[in-house]
């Protein structure tokens, strides 16, 4: 009974959001930014939004998740509405193809049930996800193991798995040394790129240093995108702790030399270590 009241209770909140959004988007008394929106100009807000459920999570912060996922359930409504003025679909033809999408990816459990491990249900997960990009495939087009590789993803994640795609079928290599020889290989070119002061040739080879080095944490059994993150977060944590001590000695940090400003730095990272 409870758990039955539960639901009515979270379906009667989800028709309270589809309704507001609808009031948002009606020509007559609606919000006038929200009318002005389209598809091209709300996906940004959407990425955001994945993005600071992304850092709720990590922060470890309860409250703030709840938010930024109510935030993003909106911009799926937002979507959603827009489809249904344009006649294309509904938000209940998105939440019935997504229940329908996992009941297909879960034989096991909606079908046959059966005790798979984590990794062979994986596995299977895979299989059938590539039956259903078979499946949407044109005639005219060449199926490929790379299809269905979303173009909007960050481009480290978008790396990281093409190149999980590629290993599927044998592309790739089979331990990380010779993934290091490649960084050499590609640290040289970049040198060379350089040398010859050509703009797009040095981006080029930036991406490539840039796509070896994805591999690698691939490779290690690393998430390249979280150490990125990571690496993001602890520059951010030693930096301002150099302005601080700069303030702290009196001084200004910008407008010490970069060896002074290096010198600082150094100090951070020892404190760091000392502490650790």
């Amino acid at each position: 009974m409870a758990e039955t009241t539960q639901n009515d209770s979270s379906a009667l909140a989800f028709l309270k959001l589809i309704e507001v959004m609808a009031r948002l988007r009606n020509p007559i008394g609606g919000c006038p930014w929200d009318l002005e929106q389209d598809f091209s100009t709300i996906a940004p807000y959407t990425i955001e939004e994945a993005y600071e459920v992304a850092d709720a999570i990590q922060r470890g912060n309860m409250a703030d998740l709840k938010e930024e996922l109510g935030d993003l359930l909106f911009q799926v409504v937002f979507h959603s509405q827009m489809a249904s003025e344009d006649g294309v679909f509904d938000i209940a033809d998105v939440t019935q193809g997504i229940a329908e999408k996992m009941v297909r990816r879960h034989p096991h459990v909606f079908d046959s049930p059966d005790a798979r491990s984590a990794d062979e249900q994986t596995q299977a997960w895979e299989i059938i996800k590539a039956q259903e990009r078979a499946a949407k495939t044109t005639n005219d087009a060449a199926p490929s193991a790379l299809d269905g590789v979303a173009l909007s993803l960050p481009a480290l994640l978008r790396a990281e798995k093409l190149q999980k795609r590629a290993a599927r079928v044998g592309f790739d290599w089979t331990e990380a040394e010779p993934i290091f020889d490649k960084l050499i290989e590609e640290t040289a070119e970049v040198r060379e790129a350089i040398a010859t002061g050509v703009q797009d040739e040095i981006e080029d080879e930036i991406g490539d240093l840039l796509f070896v080095g994805a591999n690698l944490a691939r490779r290690l059994g690393i998430d390249p995108e979280h150490a990125l993150r990571r690496a993001n977060a602890k520059f951010e944590r030693r930096f301002r702790a150099m302005e601080a001590a700069a303030t702290n000695d009196g001084k200004d940090f910008g407008s010490l030399d970069l060896e002074a400003q290096e010198s600082y730095w150094q100090r951070v990272k020892r404190a760091e270590k000392n502490s650790a």
